[in-house]
């Protein structure tokens, strides 16, 4: 058999994964929904770092919250972005380009090294008073 059909992917006898859809892979890291897309070449990792309080419950906590957003940026690793969603989510997002073929190890290590990096940058949204966005696994 040449290939075998796992899911969005063909696996190939050397352990080789091929997409036969947009394949994402979700899961959560302290309490935050997280996700893994593969394309040819590239894992795309992305989680949902916080939220921005409402000014309907918390008005005084906005201001650090807006002021932690501006400042971060420029300290996070290079490649990675951080976007303010039109809901008042908070996502931290970036991509791994793979060096030789698309495997679940390579998959799994990126997902694994992601989730540890995000560690400090969730620690300074939560003093900023974000919460942590809702789970979506």
């Amino acid at each position: 058999m040449e290939h075998l059909p796992h899911g969005p992917f063909l696996v190939a006898n050397d352990g080789s994964l091929t997409p036969v859809r947009q394949p994402a892979l979700r899961f959560a890291w302290r309490g935050r929904g997280c996700e893994a897309t593969l394309t040819p070449g590239l894992i795309s990792l992305g989680i949902q770092a916080g939220a921005v309080p409402y000014t309907v419950d918390q008005v005084a906590a906005r201001p650090g919250a807006f002021a932690e957003l501006g400042a971060m940026p420029g300290d996070l690793p290079e490649g990675w972005r951080l976007r303010l969603m039109p809901d008042h989510r908070v996502r931290l997002e970036t991509a791994v380009e793979l060096n030789g073929a698309a495997t679940a190890t390579a998959l799994v290590s990126a997902m694994v090294g992601f989730a540890l990096a995000t560690d400090p940058y969730l620690d300074r949204l939560e003093s900023a008073g974000m919460r942590a966005g809702t789970v979506n696994t």
